[in-house]
């Protein structure tokens, strides 16, 4: 789907030039029945976008800054599926947005629009020597990420360009605290079962302020598994990653040198403290492990193998005592602990937020005697309040911004706030259905702007709006 922007506004004469072209538009029609339930009071009710694209509250407008299917600066397409996205200051009033592409290498090249166009018209301008794989003909695998320089005062998108290349299924992933994306592989591809000439699995690292490709450097020592995303405690260096799978783990990884990851180190697996092995499900409504609220004491197991090429890395953790976690997606640091998704969690399956407190002496000896807790935060129990909440991010006044994935044809994905107190409200509809997800969202430095990504058709907005007034 192409956006028809004879119904669309443009910002300024400098975008109407650029096929990115950004456009300003403010939702002003109410709704006629509600697709989501507040649990405290947010921002009002949604109003219905007259240009069918993103429903708002009074007051919020939304920009476009780019959709897949336009020309970048490299003369590549923006790809397919933006998905996990972080938001890096550059100099003056610009920022560099990276994006995740979740375009798996095995689905072939037509199904998906990679950088090079559905009918590759374009591919000669990748040279596939800079990508980490290529399907067995040569071709470079679609995956991969995009980085989009913006400007927060001319509201204008400066560059976009093509930064890591070669890659499969890039879900979501983390911002470091040194500058630079980490890009996660939600899959598990090999050459001897998909169309590809290397195996897959692993993070990669993309300076914000790259220009260009970066090199693919695999960081192997984070583990092989269908990696979902990564955050990392700025006060220790240890990075923490989720795991996409309905038996998945919770893990750690322990950096020999923090801020090198490239460098090596130890992955662990959580279990709890009180029950090695536990389910942290809660999707037996019957054999309840916890109710919201509940924290537990949690030990952390030393993973063996974590570049095996047999996908049995969760297998062997949860066999050691790790617990598990029901398909755990976005997670993310602030101030002092975590939070993280599971997004097919509790008897509905349709969704928990865990949040992890660190140790005060996280990640060394004597950690065990003053153990970190995880507590079961959020479980949905409608899903007009939650419904697969994905990806995430810490608002700036200290609220969580969780955007929804939930592929059911006749339900619309939400952007939702949840207040400290874990208490549900609603920011934003995506009016698109099937695999149309709310992904990717991050705010701005200054906390002005909040950015999303909608995976099909595949659209970036930039949200903004009076975000101090929120009384939830």
């Amino acid at each position: 789907m192409r956006i028809d922007r004879r119904n669309l506004i443009a910002t300024s004469a400098a975008a109407a030039a650029f096929t990115g072209l950004a456009r300003n538009v403010q939702a002003q029609v109410a709704t006629t029945e509600e697709t989501y339930v507040n649990q405290v009071e947010g921002y009002g009710p949604l109003l219905r976008d007259p240009n069918r694209l993103l429903d708002l509250p009074q007051g919020f407008t939304y920009q476009v800054i780019s959709q897949s299917g336009d020309t970048m600066d490299d003369g590549l397409f923006v790809p397919g599926q933006p998905d996990g996205m972080g938001c890096f200051p550059l100099s003056g009033s610009q920022v560099a947005l990276v994006r995740n592409h979740e375009l798996k290498g095995s689905s072939g090249l037509h199904r998906n629009l990679g950088p090079g166009g559905f009918h590759q018209e374009r591919i000669g301008l990748l040279d596939a020597a800079k990508g980490f794989d290529t399907y067995k003909d040569g071709r470079p695998l679609p995956g991969g990420t995009t980085t989009l320089v913006y400007d927060l005062e001319t509201r204008q998108t400066v560059r976009q360009h093509l930064s890591l290349a070669g890659t499969s299924t890039n879900c979501c992933g983390g911002h470091t605290p040194w500058g630079s994306w980490l890009t996660c592989e939600e899959t598990v591809e090999t050459p001897d079962d998909a169309d590809v000439k290397q195996a897959h699995g692993w993070v990669f690292e993309v300076p914000a302020d790259a220009t260009g490709l970066v090199d693919p450097v695999p960081l192997k020592a984070m583990g092989r598994f269908d990696h979902e995303a990564v955050c990392i405690d700025p006060s220790t260096g240890i990075a923490y990653l989720t795991e996409d799978d309905n038996a998945g783990l919770f893990y750690r990884f322990i950096p020999t040198t923090a801020g090198k990851l490239a460098e090596g180190g130890r992955l662990q697996a959580m279990a709890f403290k009180d029950k090695m092995g536990a389910d942290s499900r809660n999707q037996d409504a019957a054999a309840r492990e916890w109710a919201v609220g509940d924290w537990r004491e949690v030990v952390w197991i030393d993973m063996e193998d974590v570049e095996s090429p047999n996908d049995d890395l969760r297998k062997r953790g949860h066999a050691a005592g790790a617990a598990l976690v029901a398909r755990g997606e976005g997670i993310f640091f602030d101030k002092s602990d975590m939070y993280l998704t599971a997004t097919s969690g509790g008897p509905l399956r349709r969704g928990q937020i865990l949040r992890y407190a660190p140790s005060s002496i996280e990640g060394q000896p004597g950690e065990a005697d003053q153990s970190g807790r995880i507590q079961l935060f959020v479980e949905s129990e409608d899903i007009r309040t939650m419904n697969m909440g994905d990806n995430l991010v810490v608002a700036p006044w200290g609220h969580l911004i969780v955007c929804e994935d939930n592929y059911s044809d006749d339900i619309r994905n939400h952007l939702k706030g949840v207040t400290p107190e874990g208490r549900v409200y609603t920011i934003g509809r995506n009016v698109f259905a099937g695999n149309s997800e709310f992904a990717g969202a991050c705010f701005s430095p200054d906390g002005s702007v909040l950015f999303v990504n909608i995976m099909y058709p595949g659209i970036t907005f930039a949200i903004r709006g009076p975000w101090s007034s929120v009384k939830g």
